[in-house]
């Protein structure tokens, strides 16, 4: 009986590491110019002031053990965390995560200075095969993090179904299309934040960090691609024209709605009639069945594949061979520019306030 408990309990706490991620440091730094410690100070128990140490981190941050004067402070992605001079080391401990002991003098300090602000950046560690949930968030730089759903593989009917009122010769034929491996995409475009994080500028008209990026090309978003594939060590790109479309549809939960996530377009996209002829914040109107923001409208999303007609016979994971296809319509677009089937198309090197991307990666 106590050997069965015994085992049982080693299940129990086996099943409960396994699930919980590890975190890792990527950087801990002196912040020179940053004086943080000194304008919003806090003193210890001695009435000495103490050193600030400003954790960045996507997630929750729970609980930080040590010479820890509380309370932690949040500040969006950041955690204020205040030490007594001299502390050489602090755990860490955040939501879903192993706790994690970070020794400064592996960093090259040996201990913190009072009225000194410290920036400890922290990340979740990748394994081998990241990708095991429905919805995940991939860590990138800065604090700055990409959330992608799942898309499980299917077969559905691509152009002018009957739901799409007023359809285009270019939405004609309605064909079979048949993906077969799942893969995640972007919850929500990509964001000047992200962006920035990745290639250090914002090519955007309208400026502010939640809004997606525009003013970039079909190259541009090859670069940046490649860039973030260097830093997040994973493999994006952008969608297929058939991905784009069987995602907005909301994949194998589609409810046949005319545009992604419903047939009344103010409730799920900005566009023409509500959008004050500018960009708005991602995700701030109502996601598809899929929990996927903005497939209609705010921005044309570009595709990885090029812009051709559509074929009668059914087709297994197409691609196309002519101008670069661009989705979803902005938020210049009449409402029919934004159905779920509306097709568009760019040259590679064309850019325009209207123009943004979001990504796919495969697991």
């Amino acid at each position: 009986m106590i050997r069965y408990f015994f085992l049982v309990l080693v299940g129990v706490i086996t099943s409960i590491a396994s699930s919980a991620q590890e975190l890792k440091v990527k950087s801990f730094t002196l912040a020179a110019t940053d004086i943080s410690a000194q304008t919003q100070p806090r003193k210890d128990l001695n009435d000495d002031p103490c050193a600030l140490v400003k954790v960045q981190f996507v997630g929750d941050i729970l609980n930080v053990k040590g010479n820890v004067i509380l309370p932690l402070l949040k500040e969006d992605y950041e955690t204020w965390v205040y030490l007594t001079h001299g502390s050489r080391q602090m755990q860490v401990t955040a939501k879903n995560h192993l706790p994690l002991m970070v020794k400064f003098a592996d960093y090259g300090v040996e201990g913190v200075e009072k009225n000194r602000t410290y920036v400890l950046v922290l990340s979740q560690t990748t394994h081998s095969n990241p990708l095991a949930a429905d919805v995940i968030t991939i860590p990138v730089k800065d604090g700055v993090s990409i959330e992608m759903v799942k898309v499980e593989a299917g077969t559905f009917m691509m152009g002018a179904t009957s739901e799409m009122e007023n359809p285009y010769d270019d939405e004609k034929p309605v064909h079979q299309v048949t993906l077969t491996k799942d893969y995640y995409i972007g919850k929500y475009e990509v964001t000047q934040a992200l962006w920035q994080a990745v290639m250090g500028s914002n090519p955007s008209y309208f400026k502010g960090n939640n809004l997606p990026v525009e003013q970039v090309t079909w190259y541009d978003c090859q670069e940046f691609i490649s860039v973030l594939d260097s830093i997040t060590g994973l493999n994006f790109r952008l969608p297929t024209e058939a991905e784009w479309e069987y995602a907005a549809r909301g994949g194998k939960k589609s409810r046949e709605y005319m545009y992604s996530g419903s047939s009344n377009l103010s409730d799920i996209g900005w566009y023409k009639e509500n959008s004050g002829d500018k960009t708005h914040a991602v995700g701030t109107k109502q996601a598809n069945a899929l929990g996927i923001c903005d497939m209609s409208g705010n921005v044309y999303e570009l595709c990885e594949d090029l812009y051709g007609s559509y074929p009668s016979p059914a087709q297994t994971n197409p691609t196309d061979e002519l101008l670069y296809v661009l989705r979803g319509g902005c938020f210049r677009s009449e409402a029919w520019s934004c159905r779920s089937s509306c097709r568009n198309n760019c040259p590679p090197g064309y850019y325009s306030e209207s123009i943004g991307f979001r990504l796919v990666l495969f697991e």
